[in-house]
């Protein structure tokens, strides 16, 4: 029995080599596949066999001749599965039926509401969802704020849910049947961006969410950081200012207190409260879209709250940069609307914080998924987990 369960698990490790190394190359022969992986044309072919027999993976024609006979091309077919990703890091549930190159093929969106229990408003998301799917399911994978015990799928602790110890792979998988994947929505981006978007061969990755709150994603390796057992990635509440303003966890100057768009939109519309918004208009109605408008049309008051988010994202950059070494940091969500501008305050208090020589090192860009990255790097998740593809 030992010896049959030995052979099984080399077999799976194999066949997800198999599969990775088709679906990172795009097409690829036989012959390419066993040469990178390594395994015997016998063991090659015959994974290769049974990942076509699962319609995974399909021949679609002939290699250009080199003076041989003409290879023929393998490559993972998108379409022989879907996946379903939901994202929970908005009052705006959002959820996509993806393939498996992570291409959004439906979405569906369900506002959160405080009479409906949030398990109930997922389940009506999911349900829609599935109902939409045209291939079969390979998995769900969700993206939720809070302390999230990846390896057992229990969301710890999420405030703006009112969740505790919530145990919803385990709800997931028994309602509908499929493998469910769950991890913190920053984490989930992180992944998005590592796996679907342009990072050029990076291996190590981080990206930083500003929007309702903070939280970074961190890849190391090619492989996502969750901490042990969780809360990597916990930045929000890194205090950046003493003695500043109140946060919601009990402490004071918390990086959210500053640099999330709720923290400024409350200070722009303390200013425009105390100037007079001259659009009209009660300054308790002012939305991030209307910072952003002020931002642009080069109002001093409000680029400076800006500036001081850019100063404190900086702060929190440059301990992420010296503890880990880790020199390609991406921004996302909702606080990037405003530009270049914050990329430029953010650096300029990296550079005042660090090594001139690591200073130098460090890359900031924006991500480049814009408001889907947590549906695919939930999306990711699946595939990481079902395909061992990442």
């Amino acid at each position: 029995m030992k010896r049959k369960v030995t052979h099984e698990q080399t077999r799976a490790l194999n066949r997800q080599l198999v599969t990775k190394t088709i679906y990172d190359a795009g097409e690829i022969s036989r012959a390419e596949v066993a040469r990178v992986t390594r395994l015997t044309r016998p063991t090659e072919s015959d994974l290769v066999a049974e990942l076509m027999a699962q319609e995974l993976v399909v021949e679609v024609g002939y290699a250009p001749s080199t003076g041989g006979k003409r290879p023929m091309l393998l490559r993972i077919d998108a379409d022989a599965r879907n996946t379903i990703s939901i994202d929970l890091s908005r009052k705006d549930f959002s959820g996509a039926v993806l393939d498996l190159r992570g291409q959004v093929q439906h979405r569906e969106h369900r506002r959160w509401r405080r009479d409906r229990p949030s398990i109930d408003l997922i389940f009506d998301l999911l349900d829609s969802l599935i109902a939409a799917t045209k291939h079969p399911l390979l998995g769900i994978g969700v993206g939720t704020p809070g302390l999230i015990d990846a390896a057992n799928g229990v969301v710890v602790a999420a405030v703006n849910q009112e969740w505790t110890n919530v145990p919803l792979r385990r709800l997931l998988e028994e309602r509908y049947g499929v493998p469910a994947y769950i991890a913190n929505d920053c984490q989930a981006a992180a992944l998005g961006e590592f796996t679907f978007g342009n990072v050029n061969g990076v291996q190590d990755l981080v990206v930083i969410s500003v929007g309702w709150g903070i939280g970074a994603g961190i890849v190391i390796n090619g492989q996502l950081l969750h901490g042990t057992p969780f809360g990597a990635g916990e930045i929000g509440h890194i205090v950046v200012v003493e003695g500043g303003e109140r946060c919601s966890c009990g402490s004071y100057g918390c990086l959210e207190t500053v640099s999330s768009s709720q923290a400024i939109i409350r200070q722009v519309r303390a200013l425009l409260s105390r100037r007079g918004d001259p659009c009209g208009g009660s300054p308790e109605q002012v939305s991030f879209d209307r910072v952003c408008e002020l931002f642009h049309e080069g109002d001093a008051e409000v680029r400076e709250v800006v500036r001081a988010a850019g100063y404190g994202l900086g702060t929190v950059a440059a301990y992420l940069v010296g503890v880990l070494g880790i020199y390609h940091l991406r921004f996302a969500g909702q606080v990037t609307a405003v530009g270049s501008f914050l990329l430029d305050v953010i650096r300029e208090e990296l550079v005042r914080r660090m090594l001139p020589a690591l200073a130098g090192e460090t890359q900031l860009e924006f991500a480049t998924l814009g408001s889907d990255i947590v549906l695919r790097g939930a999306s990711a998740l699946v595939l990481h987990h079902e395909l061992g593809v990442l």
